[in-house]
């Protein structure tokens, strides 16, 4: 999650687990987070509420019912830690549950051969 190869090894690997969005909705927040902005803030939170909180959603995250009605409230009045709960609560899902099954991947194996290359190549 640090890097962006390793954020987008670990995508790559949540798209072939159907769970992609956890991984979107996450980086939306943190992009959320920068912005100092009200109005942008406003139109931000809206758009991840849409893309990831909604239960209209096709992306909608998995949040328990405390988060998603904090979020609900909040939404009057937007701030850029908005999601701080929610986004927590997805990081350590993916944490718990396909970190794990990603760092036994080929996709993590070859990142870490691809990294080790670079690094003799040095």
């Amino acid at each position: 999650m640090l890097t962006p190869a390793g954020r987008n090894a670990f995508r790559e690997f949540l798209r072939t687990e159907f769970s992609e969005e956890n991984m979107l909705f996450w980086m939306a927040c943190e992009e959320l987070k920068k912005e100092a902005n009200k109005n942008i803030i406003e139109e931000k939170a809206r758009i991840i509420y849409e893309d990831y909180v909604s239960i209209l959603s096709p992306k909608e995250v998995s949040l328990d019912s405390r988060v998603r009605e904090v979020i609900n409230r909040n939404m009057v009045e937007p701030s850029q830690h908005i999601f701080d709960d929610a986004q927590l609560q997805i990081y350590t899902l993916m944490h718990r549950d396909s970190y794990p099954r990603f760092m036994n991947s080929a996709l993590y194996k070859d990142l870490l051969q691809s990294l080790s290359e670079k690094s003799v190549e040095a």
